[in-house]
């Protein structure tokens, strides 16, 4: 089909419209065209795509079955289009974009209060920042730079190593008893994602290894550190996440070894962008605040 041939957008939103109101004289009030208007827009739409898309009753209208099923690709494209103009007047004075995939509470914790000063930095640079928590194609999902926790893997991309990660016993004031106790009796709170870390560390601290797989599970860092905050229980979490609490007094590390997990976190970048230079920028900025 040529260009010429495609149906053009009036006739589009006349549809959508109709079909959402159910009457043409509604969604002529709502596209501020008179009811004639939308009529005959709707007519054309039908002769281009060779379907009738409403049927006729009784001074009613109701969707045909080609209606119905062309009626959710249709919003579809009109959202895509809607969304195409609403970025297109977001970089308005913009000199750069940058899209940013972070673990979620690697992002809230961590990146997100120092983020600010990347962009005084980079005046003119419009960043958006989304979340994941696993592998995923990087060009499909329109992400130029990620965070990434475990091996230096990553398809398509390119790994660069910031940090290892230490992790720390930590509770609510309240349940520490002394400076060199650790809370026998208080349950001990579990990553869903990483079971073994309690017994890896109580083999390590010559502890009840056995103890190690009893206690309360969450399947966020986010819920951990509130749930400790809260005198749930004992958590280990990784030093870089609890800045706040322990700075503000709601958790207290307990003295004990800290210990390095097996893995670390990593920036990743498309393999054909690694050069580019508000990545580049981005990427020893990060670097330079793990240093920090």
């Amino acid at each position: 089909m040529s260009r010429s041939q495609m149906p053009d957008l009036a006739g589009l939103q006349a549809f959508e419209a109709a079909a959402r109101h159910g009457s043409f004289t509604r969604a002529a009030v709502e596209l501020n065209l008179t009811q004639s208007a939308v009529s005959r827009q709707i007519k054309d739409l039908e002769s281009q795509l060779g379907v009738a898309l409403f049927e006729r009753i009784r001074q009613r209208i109701v969707l045909s079955g080609a209606g119905q099923r062309l009626r959710p690709e249709i919003e579809r494209l009109l959202a895509d289009i809607e969304h195409l103009a609403l970025r297109a007047a977001s970089t308005r004075d913009v000199t750069g974009q940058l899209t940013v995939a972070t673990l979620p509470t690697f992002g809230s914790r961590w990146l997100m209060p120092r983020l600010p000063d990347f962009l005084a930095q980079h005046a003119g640079v419009q960043i958006t920042v989304q979340s994941h928590t696993g592998h995923f194609d990087l060009i499909e999902a329109g992400v130029d730079i990620a965070f990434h926790y475990g091996k230096p893997a990553w398809p398509g991309a390119s790994c660069t190593y910031l940090c290892g990660e230490t992790v720390l016993p930590v509770a609510a004031p309240s349940l520490i008893r002394g400076p060199d106790t650790f809370p026998d009796h208080t349950p001990l709170l579990h990553l869903v994602s990483r079971p073994m870390l309690w017994p890896e560390w109580l083999s390590a601290n010559q502890g009840d290894i056995g103890r190690g797989f009893q206690g309360h599970r969450f399947d966020q860092f986010s819920l951990l550190i509130e749930a400790a905050a809260a005198g749930m229980g004992v958590a280990l979490l990784p030093s870089y996440l609890i800045e706040r609490e322990v700075q503000q007094g709601f958790l207290q590390v307990i003295p004990s070894a800290p210990m390095k997990t097996d893995t670390a976190y990593f920036v990743v970048t498309p393999d054909d962008r690694v050069s580019d230079p508000l990545l580049t920028a981005f990427r020893s900025w990060v670097r330079d605040q793990v240093r920090a």
